[in-house]
């Protein structure tokens, strides 16, 4: 029998769980010894809270998978009402449970609140191997944004 899956909102109590699937994903590039990841992640985790909402995928109760959206609320203008969008990181799935629909059904969570929150657009700055799951979603180039880099 398959693993049961469930993706819900993160709260504080599962900074833990956030944590070490950052320092996974960032394992993941290479070795990355910093005794003071914990207290920075938590630090911007109590930063970040009040404007970007965490989710976790669990099986069977064991987080193994995660994501964020941040939202930006425009500024109002007369007669209209503000309108807001959503930037979306960090989604990111366990090498052992990849390609078996988690990273897709968290995904579909973020996207389902970002409806329901009425956003105008979502924006995402996607890897190259993760360009097929946000097009099976719908996501498609933006050609109308501009970026400016920091010089040097």
């Amino acid at each position: 029998m398959p693993a049961l899956s469930a993706v819900r909102v993160a709260t504080l109590e599962d900074l833990d769980a956030l944590t070490r699937l950052r320092q996974v994903w960032t394992d993941e590039t290479g070795t990355h010894e910093d005794p003071s990841f914990p207290a920075r992640f938590r630090a911007w985790f109590d930063q970040e809270s009040a404007r970007r909402t965490f989710w976790l995928v669990e099986l069977d109760g064991t987080a193994v998978g995660t994501g964020n959206l941040v939202e930006y609320e425009r500024m109002p203008r007369p007669a209209q009402p503000a309108g807001r969008w959503g930037y979306l990181g960090n989604l990111f799935v366990l090498a052992d449970v990849r390609n078996r629909g988690h990273g897709s059904a968290l995904l579909s969570a973020i996207l389902r609140h970002a409806d329901e929150r009425h956003y105008e657009r979502v924006v995402l700055h996607p890897t190259a191997a993760s360009r097929p799951l946000y097009r099976r979603h719908g996501f498609g180039a933006a050609d109308q944004l501009l970026l400016r880099r920091r010089p040097g």
